[in-house]
């Protein structure tokens, strides 16, 4: 943004909590906050900004939900009618090869990575119940309100934050329609953007949040909704793949879940520490549906809806320091997805429920704008810490050794921590690199040629993004920002054949050539972009800044 944009002076609002994030985290915490105070006979104020046009609309995971935080924060939760909407009847587990499947259910698998009591459901449509809830108990929110700053008082502390910037237009200054926004200023300010947030990228740089801790760790998770034929439907059937396409090297795999009214949510998860430059996440998420296997239960059906998602996946190495002055990191802002299991919002409940807590004895007793190092306390003691604690070998164990010799190590791993109070052979394993770091150079690998597009099983990009109903107004700057516009062309193509057109799974980046076939130019086409935000992670030199659009703009999921 412009200085002279920048400058402005804007009206302030006063709260005594600002969540940043209508998430399963933040809106747990808007809930207790509320319940606290109404079992205490006194009032808080709570406001909920949201980036998506809606509650939900930003939302995207698997997803197979554990009850167990939603029952903490609602004991009646079913009495209440929050959308859980199929009971998990049957766990599959497969291993795929290029032609043939090995089925391996019959196998001892821990019990934590079965999924008995556990739910199929739109953890969107969660999120929109939730936020029902929180709204019928005065919690005020705004979606279509991106929070875009972070507001320090003279201390240093954090004060609250800037959002509804509406009208910069592409020259960075402000357009005939400019809104200044607002400052919302709050006692304490909780955190709940999910996986890369901006606002949580800076805090963490600024308070020194992951000093001594590991590099985080991610994933791309790409999804598709499907409607099939009653022939193709198990209600209650989740299943999970490992193997083809990926190599033995590249870890990830799959996921499908049946439930609701006959649909199958599909989708294909890869970990972003993969060395070859020439993978695409999305490609091979397109060949993945053509395997026999997979193939027989989406035929004849329909794909209704599609989007994409960085997931967290450092676990308790990489998680940071959950406090700072004025307020804390929740749920996936911090890192707390439990690979093995592939869940994490029952943890993002429960994170809300601990800064509420921590938050509301702390204003209860005249503090603000102070570090809520109790939050931090009673994570350390809660069943977060303890699953998480259980499982850190997991994932590293598995970039180390591969595919299948990494998850039988780390699921042996895990079992020995769960029965020995997190004692591990192994100790603690260290996941090393960065994924940006990770990449390897073009010249040490061939370049993949991925099947065309069938249009039945397999799309392109673009069609796809359509299906996201994702929207961006063209008139403002880009919201993907470029620490040098020189480099994609300068070093990540000759260097790694500039893997943004690759790793991005809605078509943002393209590398356009003149007639003859030179003078490349690098161009961004952020009005397709889903909030990934996987480029800020997976760009090898580190020169992509994911930052907030207009609030409102961006994918709309359905039932995601």
């Amino acid at each position: 943004m412009s200085q002279a944009a920048d400058a402005v002076e804007r009206e302030a609002m006063e709260y005594d909590v600002v969540i940043v994030g209508a998430g399963p985290s933040g809106l747990s915490a808007a809930i207790r906050l509320k319940q606290l105070a109404e079992a205490a006979g006194t009032e808080i104020s709570v406001a909920v900004l949201e980036k998506g046009s809606e509650v939900g609309a930003h939302i995207l995971s698997g997803a197979v939900i554990d009850p167990s935080g939603i029952q903490e924060l609602l004991p009646n939760w079913q009495e209440l009618g929050v959308p859980l909407e199929t009971k998990v009847s049957r766990d599959k587990f497969v291993i795929l090869g290029p032609q043939g499947a090995l089925d391996v259910s019959f196998l001892p698998f821990p019990k934590w990575m079965l999924n008995h009591g556990n739910y199929i459901a739109s953890l969107g449509n969660v999120c929109r119940w939730l936020g029902t809830h929180a709204e019928s108990l005065g919690v005020e929110i705004y979606p279509g309100m991106a929070a875009s700053e972070v507001v320090y008082d003279e201390k240093g502390a954090v004060k609250g934050v800037v959002a509804g910037v509406f009208g910069i237009g592409k020259d960075g200054e402000p357009g005939p329609d400019y809104q200044p926004g607002i400052e919302l200023h709050a006692k304490y300010t909780l955190i709940g953007e999910g996986v890369r947030g901006s606002l949580s990228k800076q805090l963490q740089a600024k308070f020194g949040l992951t000093d001594g801790r590991d590099a985080q760790k991610f994933g791309i998770g790409i999804k598709e909704l499907w409607q099939v034929p009653d022939a193709n439907f198990e209600s209650g059937l989740t299943q999970h793949t490992f193997g083809w396409p990926l190599d033995n090297a590249t870890g990830g795999g799959s996921f499908m879940y049946h439930f609701g009214d006959n649909y199958v949510s599909i989708g294909f998860v890869v970990h972003l520490n993969y060395k070859n430059p020439w993978i695409s996440p999305f490609d091979e998420f397109q060949r993945f549906k053509t395997h026999p296997s997979i193939r027989s239960y989406l035929e004849g059906g329909k794909r209704i809806a599609y989007g994409a998602r960085a997931i967290t996946e450092g676990g308790s190495q990489s998680l940071p320091q959950l406090y700072f002055p004025g307020g804390v990191l929740l749920g996936c802002a911090a890192g707390m997805v439990n690979v093995p299991r592939i869940k994490g919002s029952h943890n993002a409940v429960k994170s809300g429920v601990l800064a509420a807590e921590a938050a509301f004895a702390a204003i209860a007793e005249g503090r603000g704008g102070d570090e809520l190092v109790s939050y931090e306390a009673a994570y350390n003691k809660s069943s977060i810490a303890k699953e998480l604690w259980s499982v850190r070998n997991f994932k590293p164990l598995w970039s180390k050794f591969g595919t299948i010799p990494g998850i039988g190590l780390g699921a042996l791993d895990a079992m020995i921590a769960t029965l020995f109070g997190g004692w591990s052979p192994w100790g603690t394993v260290k996941h090393g690199k960065s994924d940006a770091e990770s990449t390897g150079l073009a010249k040490d690998y061939k370049p993949i040629t991925y099947p065309k597009p069938d249009g039945v099983l397999s799309f392109d990009k673009l069609s796809s993004v359509f299906l996201s109903a994702t929207n961006h107004d063209e008139n403002q700057p880009a919201h993907l920002k470029l620490k040098d516009a020189s480099i994609p062309i300068s070093v990540n193509l000759p260097k790694y054949g500039e893997p943004a057109r690759l790793f991005c799974p809605a078509g943002v980046y393209e590398v356009l050539y003149d007639a003859q076939g030179e003078n490349p130019k690098f161009q961004i086409n952020f009005q397709n972009c889903v909030h990934c935000k996987t480029c800020d992670i997976k760009d090898p030199s580190q020169n992509i800044n994911w930052t907030t659009p207009q609030g409102g703009d961006g994918p709309n999921y359905p039932n995601m």
